[in-house]
């Protein structure tokens, strides 16, 4: 919608125009629907299983794109953006889920957190394609990309049931042998006995309950019921509502953002396609070091910076807004765009790998889909704020809206000081240890280790003093 928004054919068929009120309610209905849609994902997800999840969350998706793609008011435009959001909320569930649970776990934080950034296979395609339908001079060019949006989720529909079933889930609905032999395929290279194997069914035993809440799909009880339960709810919290209020909202008005510098309209596309790129190197870089990054670190160093690079932004756009239309320094314009685009490099390296991984890793299996389905409510309502006010604020008060966003990044990098718990290189058993403890915070700082005997296979996990 970032590149569809500034079409010349979009703008009049619908005549929402650029910035506004009426942007903000298109933009935004998308969340709402996201907020309606993760109230059914967890239930739907531990009735029907994780690839139940995806399948049912990918139907939705292709009825979405069905809608908008053929809409020629303003209010079915509205309606298919509503289905869109419904069906990748119940989506967004069932696929971190599935890959956190079937991943062996000296691959499972890799894995995880190179799972949201599957964000850019979709957003550079579609970088790429607006770029190239925007010469066309009819409907059909913002018709294309959105009708393109389906592929993906068609793929999911025709394939998704050929995948294994998640062991975790298995398990806990009492499908052990199964969920065994998945491990014992996947995870121990076919031997029974694997350490891995016997390891990852201990912790099953340990924190997988035949009659948890998962098994009620109106019980959302594990997610408060105890101090290891509210703390582990806040990390997921805090996740859901600093991942999406950090500044990132700008993104999807950044054509404007370059056209407030100075940009052309076919470079604010360029530019547009660009960013993505530079997004999306920066995420797998972290991806690939997120085995051995300390969460806490990256998330406190991480969001100082996006403070610092909006910062310089403000600053580069307050000078140009004092230019007149003869009198310019292209400079300060590209020095502009320059931190925006590093702001956006600090984002993708701190958010985008630890949105999924973060809250998966903090959340006990029984718990997990449910809890996940809370972060998604989290996330839609902080975007519908973000998507409903800021063309309203950027049409208003113009770049001094982004110094909304630079006291915000500053008081999130205090909050994560302070209350971040490091589930870096932990077990599910560490994790519970340390959510238990007095001060999961310090608990979280202090190392152990698993020992294993080899003679016997037993291997268990004793936490640092």
């Amino acid at each position: 919608m970032t590149a569809i928004n500034a079409m010349e054919y979009y703008q009049k068929q619908f005549n929402s125009g650029r910035l506004g009120s009426k942007t903000g309610i298109i933009f935004s209905i998308y969340t709402v629907g996201q907020m309606a849609g993760s109230l059914f994902a967890g239930p739907i997800c531990d009735r029907y299983g994780r690839r139940g999840g995806m399948f049912a969350g990918a139907w939705g998706i292709v009825a979405g794109v069905a809608v908008i793609s053929s809409a020629h008011t303003k209010a079915q435009f509205i309606g298919g953006r509503f289905l869109l959001g419904f069906g990748i909320a119940i989506a967004t569930v069932g696929a971190p889920t599935y890959i956190l649970e079937c991943s062996p776990p000296q691959w499972r934080g890799r894995l995880t957190s190179l799972y949201n950034t599957g964000w850019f296979g979709g957003s550079i395609p579609a970088a790429g394609i607006t770029l190239g339908t925007s010469s066309i001079k009819s409907n059909w060019s913002w018709k294309i990309p959105l009708i393109i949006q389906a592929v993906p989720a068609t793929l999911v529909i025709c394939f998704v049931w050929f995948l294994p079933e998640s062991p975790r889930f298995m398990y806990q609905n009492g499908r052990k042998e199964e969920a065994y032999e998945f491990l014992t395929k996947y995870h121990g290279n076919g031997d029974r006995n694997n350490p891995i194997v016997q390891l990852e069914i201990d912790e099953f035993e340990e924190a997988i309950r035949l009659d948890g809440s998962d098994k009620r799909w109106w019980d959302y009880s594990d997610l408060v019921k105890t101090k290891n339960a509210r703390w582990r709810s806040l990390m997921v919290f805090l996740m859901g509502l600093f991942g999406q209020m950090s500044g990132n909202g700008l993104g999807y008005f950044n054509v404007d953002i370059y056209k407030s510098l100075g940009y052309s309209t076919h470079m604010q596309f360029i530019l547009n396609l660009v960013n993505s790129f530079v997004q999306a190197i920066t995420a797998w870089i972290a991806v690939s070091l997120t085995d051995r990054m300390p969460r806490r670190r990256v998330l406190v160093t991480g969001t100082a910076l996006c403070c610092l690079m909006l910062a310089a932004n403000a600053g580069f756009s307050a000078k140009w807004a004092t230019y007149t239309a003869t009198n310019k320094n292209l400079n300060v314009g590209r020095a502009g765009a320059a931190s925006f685009f590093l702001f956006n490099s600090a984002y993708a390296f701190t958010y985008t790998p630890l949105q999924s991984l973060y809250p998966a890793e903090c959340l006990e299996n029984t718990a997990r889909a449910k809890g996940v389905s809370m972060k998604i409510f989290v996330i839609s309502c902080t975007s519908f704020i973000n998507l409903l006010c800021t063309p309203i604020a950027l049409q208003n008060i113009q770049w001094r809206y982004i110094l909304v966003f630079v006291g915000w990044d500053a008081f999130e990098t205090v909050i994560w000081y302070f209350f971040a718990v490091e589930t870096q290189g932990r077990t599910l058993e560490e994790l519970d240890i340390i959510f238990s403890a007095p001060n999961p915070v310090k608990a979280s700082k202090q190392r152990s280790m698993a020992i294993v005997d080899q003679e016997n296979g037993v291997v268990r996990v004793v936490a640092a003093k």
